[in-house]
């Protein structure tokens, strides 16, 4: 058996049994639950690391070369980021929605037929340091949509169902409202515009052209100009609360499509990474 998948499985699990306990403290309160998810959430975010860990002295180069190993690595981003969240802001009740979150991405995962093939030869395309730049920043920015849909998610719910009783412990409105701004303005826009310059970059100096339209290309682009325009409706036109939580879904929506849909339905030059991006 490929150790990675041993860890991978490891991590699943942990994942699983945190969601659990965080979904009985969401639902019932249970102090020692919260603090058990917060545990078990933690051993599957070190178990999430080492399983990219593991898996790039199995192939010898970063486990960036397909959609199996670009998944394992989201996860882990996401993971990082909640925990912060939680230790920055007591979240405890978010953990249940980012867990199951992650747990759903390790499902869909685990069915792909990619996390059995371990190549030490990467593709001569993928054989630069453009790799690590462009997917790490992209993924940085994936991470930080991801946060952004839930805390745009709880807020729609806490608006509508505020006075029932499993939603006293979400945070506020104005703070998941915020939460949602921040997690696009400082880290995921940001993020996403370095990884299509970079990308950019790449796309030069292996097709001798910085952007040729390419499904991938295109549907970055209009990811790109949704998460512009809620900062610009933010902004400029005042929008908060419900309108823009809304384009925050719509953008994790097109995110979503851009890392899956496109793989599958409109493959085209990023292909030869058997979709790693």
């Amino acid at each position: 058996m490929i150790l990675s998948l041993l860890f991978f499985d490891m991590t699943f699990g942990f994942y699983i049994a945190a969601a659990i306990s965080y979904l009985i403290y969401f639902l019932f309160k249970k102090e020692w639950f919260g603090y058990t998810g917060t545990l078990l959430f933690f051993i599957g975010f070190l178990s999430n690391v080492a399983t990219l860990i593991v898996r790039a002295i199995e192939i010898h180069h970063v486990p960036f070369s397909n959609l199996y190993e670009s998944m394992v690595f989201f996860t882990a981003l996401v993971a990082a980021a909640y925990l912060w969240l939680e230790f920055r802001y007591k979240t405890k009740s978010v953990g249940v929605f980012v867990s199951f979150l992650i747990v759903i991405s390790f499902f869909v995962t685990n069915l792909l037929p990619f996390r059995y093939k371990v190549y030490a030869y990467l593709n001569p395309v993928l054989q630069s340091y453009w790799l690590e730049v462009h997917v790490s920043t992209s993924f940085i920015g994936y991470a930080a949509f991801a946060i952004s849909f839930i805390a745009a998610l709880l807020y729609l719910a806490k608006s509508k169902w505020s006075n029932v009783a499993v939603f006293e412990a979400v945070p506020d409105v104005s703070s998941l409202d915020n939460l949602s701004y921040k997690a696009i303005a400082w880290w995921g826009l940001p993020f996403l515009t370095i990884g299509i310059v970079t990308g950019g970059v790449w796309a030069n100096i292996t097709w001798g052209s910085y952007w040729s339209w390419d499904p991938k290309e295109t549907w970055s682009l209009i990811t790109w100009l949704i998460y512009a325009a809620y900062l610009h409706a933010r902004v400029a036109r005042g929008w908060k609360g419900k309108k823009a939580a809304l384009l925050s879904i719509a953008g994790f929506l097109s995110m979503a499509f851009l890392y899956w849909g496109v793989a599958f339905i409109l493959p085209g030059l990023h292909a030869y990474s058997e979709t790693a991006q």
